[in-house]
């Protein structure tokens, strides 16, 4: 069994964090993921890992973050215990054009994980659907950005894959020795969960898990992250959700 994370951020509008993670314990799990809007309250956030027993092994950090203030990203890496760190994103505005564009964009990813990596730190990209948008040459920048660096690790996020209108399984196989965690995270009927972003809780939305799940032990990934978007429940989606993996 891989061991099975939940991203915070899906509680993002179900405060206070010490009543999430409570409600994570008691439904579970053993490990949380991070990210950058948690860091304000280090201390805290660390004291509530403490009472709960969760253990944050990987967390999202902002490439500027990353980038700009390499003692702080290092020092939250050390108090909290992160073993993986991936960049989760990159406003429009920001975003290359153009395939060199991506590529450089990647080599820029690369150059600014290094140092997480000589401590140890496991680093890559996390996906949403824009980087399967090809460029006016055909390239995907999800491509682009993964062969930019063998040492680029990835967290590949499967429900953003399949609103890209592509297969889980074929990127899972593509990049299988690159895929240090991936997001599992479920697509309500079309028509159904409007109130949710049409995200649904996992095993009980249209993805075909029994293949992933397959794919993904081929690939030896052992770090699964639940993830929705915008629950309108956070405790339903965590519970349903970690039933359903623990029967994949």
């Amino acid at each position: 069994m891989p061991q099975i994370a939940y991203q915070l951020y899906c509680s993002r509008n179900f405060p206070p964090l010490g009543d999430t993670l409570q409600m994570l314990a008691k439904a579970g799990y053993s490990h949380v993921e991070g990210y950058g809007g948690l860091f304000d309250d280090l201390d805290g956030l660390r004291a509530g890992l403490d009472a709960t027993g969760l253990q944050m092994a990987s967390s999202h950090f902002g490439l500027d973050m990353v980038e700009d203030d390499l003692p702080g990203t290092l020092n939250i890496i050390r108090t909290l215990g992160i073993k993986k760190v991936f960049i989760p994103y990159l406003d429009a505005d920001q975003r290359p054009t153009d395939a060199a564009g991506w590529t450089a964009f990647g080599k820029r990813l690369a150059q600014a994980g290094r140092p997480l990596k000589d401590a140890g730190v496991a680093f890559g990209w996390h996906n949403h659907d824009f980087e399967f948008v090809a460029t006016e040459g055909g390239a995907l920048p999800f491509d682009l950005i993964a062969g930019a660096s063998d040492d680029l690790a990835l967290e590949l996020d499967l429900g953003w894959i399949r609103v890209a209108g592509l297969e889980p399984v074929d990127w899972i196989n593509k990049y299988a020795g690159q895929i240090s965690a991936v997001h599992i995270k479920d697509i309500a009927p079309e028509g159904t969960c409007t109130d949710e972003d049409g995200w649904a809780d996992v095993g009980h939305g249209t993805m075909e898990w029994a293949p992933i799940h397959a794919a993904l032990q081929a690939a030896q990934c052992t770090h699964y992250v639940i993830e929705h978007d915008n629950p309108n429940d956070d405790t339903r989606f965590a519970t349903r959700s970690l039933a359903a993996i623990r029967n994949f």
